[in-house]
C-alpha cells in the first residue's frame, strides 16, 4: 500500500487506512535515530527543499534531520534573501525552484490554503508544515503517533484540547485525525477562541477547564498565538492563565497516568505550569523526537516507498 496523492496538504484529505500506514511506516523510521550513523538510502538521489515563510524551530529542523537521514539532499530557502523580497510570487518562485529538479516542496505559509494552491501549480510533491490557521498534517501526525507509542487505543480514547482553538491549525488537524480515528475530542477554552462550527466536527466543546479535563486520557494544551488575534481576546495573561492554564492540581482531574501533549513553543506560566511540562505526565519532548520519526515516513511514502 501506498499513498494515492503526490502531496500532503491536509489530514482531511488522508483516510483512516493511509493515516495508520503513515504511523506505521514512521514506527519502522524511528529506530535510525537510535542509531550510531544515522542515516538509510531511502531517498538518495532526491532533493527536498524547506521553503518556509514563518519562523519555525522543531519543525524547520525535523524536516531537515528527516531529509538528511533518509539520505536526500536538502536545500533551505530563506523568502528574505530571495526573489520574493522583489515582488515574484510564490508560485513563480516554487516553479523556478522545481526547474531545478527539486522533488519535494516542504511549505510553510501565513496565509491558509497556500499549500494546496502551490500544490495545483507544481508537478513536486509538497508538504504543508503550517498553513495560516489552516492546517499541520505532520503535527497531527507525530502527535497520533505519540498516543499510539504510549499503547493508547484511538477508539474510546478521550482528548481535550486546551486554549486558542479558534487560531490553531494544529487543533483543526488534530480534531480531523483523531475524530477519524474514534476518538472523543474535548475543545476547551474561552468562548472568544473557540469556532463555532467546531460542534458540527464532532466535537464536544466546553468552556470550563476543570469539568473537561474529568476522565480524559490526553490533554493537549495549545500555544495563546497573540500574534494572529489582532485584537484582545480576553482580559490578562493573568486572567487566562487562571481559568485556563494546566497546573497539577487540574492534571490531577484526569485520569491516572493521562498524558500532557504540547505542540510549542511552550508559554511556560502561562498555558502550562513548568512543574507539569516537566513532569512524568509531559510527553513533550517525545513529540519533538518523534516528528522526525514520523517526517521521515511522509518524505519516503511521498516519494513512492510503500
Amino acid at each position: 500500500m501506498s499513498l494515492k496523492q503526490k502531496d500532503l496538504v491536509s489530514i482531511a484529505s488522508l483516510s483512516t487506512d493511509e493515516i495508520m500506514m503513515i504511523l506505521e511506516t514512521a514506527e519502522s523510521f524511528k529506530e535510525v535515530s537510535g542509531r550510531e550513523i544515522k542515516k538509510v538510502p531511502a531517498l538518495r538521489g532526491k532533493t527536498v527543499v524547506n521553503f518556509f515563510f514563518e519562523p519555525s524551530t522543531r519543525t524547520r529542523t525535523s524536516f531537515e534531520l528527516a531529509a538528511k537521514r533518509l539520505s536526500a539532499d536538502v536545500i533551505n530557502f530563506s523568502p528574505s534573501s530571495s526573489s520574493v523580497v522583489k515582488g515574484e510570487t510564490l508560485l513563480d518562485t516554487a516553479r523556478n525552484i522545481e526547474a531545478m529538479q527539486a522533488d519535494i516542496i516542504v511549505l510553510r505559509h501565513p496565509a491558509a490554503g497556500a499549500a494546496e494552491t502551490l500544490a495545483r501549480g507544481v508537478k513536486s510533491s509538497v508538504i504543508n508544515a503550517g498553513d495560516g490557521w489552516h492546517e499541520h498534517p505532520t503535527q497531527a501526525l507525530l502527535d497520533l503517533f505519540t498516543m499510539r507509542e504510549k499503547k493508547l487505543d484511538f477508539k474510546g480514547l478521550r482528548v481535550a484540547i486546551v486554549g486558542d482553538l479558534a487560531h490553531s491549525r494544529v487543533a483543526r488537524s488534530n480534531i480531523y485525525a483523531l475524530t477519524k480515528l474514534g476518538t472523543e475530542v474535548r475543545a476547551v477554552g474561552p468562548p472568544t477562541m473557540i469556532p463555532a462550527y467546531l460542534d458540527r466536527l464532532g466535537v464536544r466543546v466546553s468552556y470550563n477547564l476543570d469539568e473537561a479535563l474529568r476522565g480524559v486520557d490526553v490533554i493537549m494544551m495549545l500555544r495563546l498565538q497573540l500574534e494572529r488575534q489582532g485584537r484582545a481576546l480576553f482580559p490578562t495573561i493573568r486572567e487566562y492563565s487562571r481559568l485556563y492554564g494546566l497546573t497539577a492540581e487540574r492534571l490531577r482531574l484526569a485520569e491516572p497516568g493521562a498524558l500532557v501533549m504540547h505542540p510549542g513553543p511552550i508559554n511556560r506560566g502561562v498555558e502550562i505550569a513548568p512543574e507539569v511540562a516537566d513532569s512524568f505526565s509531559s510527553v513533550i519532548l517525545d513529540q519533538v523526537a518523534n516528528g522526525v520519526a514520523v517526517r521521515m515516513g511522509v518524505l519516503y511514502l511521498l516519494s513512492g516507498g510503500n
